[in-house]
């Protein structure tokens, strides 16, 4: 299989098992926010889960396997000793994370008032503490299963680590029902589900790495010079990772200050973390290890056309996306989220954020489609300093525009600082060469992807003033949603088509790969 087929046939295989994963992940949230609404356990569940979560990004996915991946995929294509270097790796990050686990729970109290000062003083802040403490050791157990997930996705075997996530839903979901049905507490129902979760998760894809030949046990670690290097390399990438999360800091500590502005902007991130998940995250798993071996090899051309149709991907299905947010949000709020505790004025208030992040939707997709080139040449100080710009920019509209708009600023704080990232990465992307710039195939079809993508917003527009009356017509609206997104698909996908803004049979073969 050559090299594009096979990236193609990656990111479907990532893209599907995340698109099942975000579409439970949907069924999770509507049940947590009809059983909690927008009230003080909701908010107090969202801030304690938010805290591994953070952790993990700076830790797993973000600093460790950035670094590990791209060294673990030059070792694997030498045949230098990867699984001697996959367990030192292992035992290292183990061990970091049992520390921090057992610091974190004793700090649970300051961590909490750093990610929400606005719930000081209520009962929001007890029990943001108390489920904190319940899900934080989640962090050990899903950042080991990071780990593994990069030794898998470098070895071109993506099912197992994308089904993975699949587990915690599934595990949510079951647990909310039961719960409910059994006169549980809710909150504290799904706390404890969160290290379960992991556990399950961190449990199946050590079994599949294992049948890959490389199973990794916990031992005492020891710092070798490979361990030495991946440090080295780690530091600048885990200081970007936490800027980042400085970022969803000030986001958080925004939305703290007004009340249920917390649960507001969470399921309005849920909304944009569907696409970028299924688009961003997948690209991003398939691409890093892809462009490691190119440059391995020495092949510019095999790079350039890694990245182009990562690129094409990427924007062919992130932009119409997007332009479904901004142009139809207050049915997609409504029928996702609108029973039982959340109202209308919640569903209003979310729809408002929702348009924010679907501006910013291409920026978080293009940032996992740039940040490889940098990674896979072993630079992670460049990304960090571009990081500290966004995070200024970030931060002083999060913060100058608050007392202004309101909740409202932290989503365009995240919006601006997102495509300033772009740009700098663009930037910065100059001087490599061929390899880090679209070809000829690219320019000419995103002309047609963003004309394609428009032509859809005008007819979703269309669409969604002609099923009004069904929006207001109770189980009526269930269909017209599913009327809605099946006309702006069928429209979005026979328009590109036709103008060649990509081609259909392209996707058809690599899903019948």
């Amino acid at each position: 299989m050559t090299g594009r087929k096979r990236m193609l046939g990656g990111f479907l295989t990532v893209g599907g098992w995340t698109l099942l994963s975000r579409l439970l992940g949907f069924v999770r949230d509507m049940m947590i926010a009809a059983f909690l609404g927008t009230g003080p356990a909701a908010q107090a569940f969202i801030v304690a889960f938010s805290l591994p979560n953070m952790f993990r990004r700076f830790f797993a996915e973000g600093a460790f396997n950035m670094a590990f991946v791209p060294m673990f995929s030059k070792k694997l294509e030498a045949g230098d000793e990867p699984l001697e270097f996959a367990r030192d790796a292992f035992s290292g990050l183990a061990s970091i994370l049992i520390t921090l686990t057992v610091i974190s729970m004793i700090l649970m109290p300051w961590l909490v008032w750093a990610m929400a000062s606005g719930f000081v003083g209520d009962q929001r802040f007890d029990l943001a503490v108390t489920y904190g403490r319940i899900v934080f050791p989640y962090i050990l157990f899903i950042s080991l299963a990071a780990l593994l997930s990069g030794v898998l996705n470098a070895t071109h075997r993506f099912t197992a680590a994308a089904a993975a996530p699949v587990l915690l839903n599934v595990i949510f979901i079951t647990a909310l029902v039961t719960g409910n049905l059994a006169g549980f507490d809710v909150g504290l129902t799904l706390a404890w589900m969160v290290p379960v979760a992991g556990i399950a998760q961190l449990a199946l894809v050590w079994v599949a790495a294992k049948r890959a030949g490389f199973a990794l046990y916990p031992a005492w670690p020891k710092l070798t010079p490979d361990l030495k290097r991946l440090a080295i390399i780690a530091a600048p990438a885990a200081l970007a990772g936490g800027v980042v999360q400085v970022n969803l800091l000030v986001g958080r500590q925004v939305a703290s200050q007004f009340d249920a502005a917390v649960a507001w902007l969470y399921n309005a991130d849920r909304l944009y973390q569907l696409p970028l998940g299924v688009v961003g995250i997948a690209i991003g798993i398939v691409l890093l290890p892809e462009l490691s071996r190119r440059l391995q090899a020495g092949d510019t051309a095999g790079g350039q056309e890694a990245f182009s149709r990562a690129g094409e991907i990427s924007l062919a299905l992130t932009i119409p996306a997007a332009v479904a947010l901004i142009v139809i949000p207050l049915p997609l709020v409504e029928v996702l989220f609108q029973r039982g505790k959340f109202g209308p004025d919640d569903t209003a208030a979310t729809a408002a954020a929702v348009q924010i992040y679907g501006l910013g939707l291409p920026a978080f997709v293009l940032q996992k489609v740039y940040q490889p080139l940098f990674f896979a040449r072993a630079d992670t100080k460049t990304p960090f300093y571009y990081a500290l710009v966004a995070m200024v920019i970030n931060a002083a509209l999060a913060i100058g525009l608050a007392p202004i708009i309101g909740y409202l600023a932290a989503a365009i704080g995240a919006t601006f600082a997102s495509w300033g990232m772009v740009f700098l990465l663009w930037s910065g992307s100059r001087k490599m060469g061929d390899a880090a710039r679209f070809d000829k195939r690219f320019r000419k079809r995103i002309i047609g992807i963003l004309a394609a993508a428009a032509l859809m917003g005008i007819i979703l527009f269309t669409a969604q003033l002609a099923l009004n009356p069904m929006f207001g017509a109770g189980a009526w609206r269930y269909l017209a949603l599913a009327l809605l997104i099946g006309i702006g698909i069928i429209s979005y996908f026979g328009i590109g088509q036709m103008i060649g803004a990509f081609k259909l049979s392209e996707f058809r073969r690599s899903l019948r790969r």
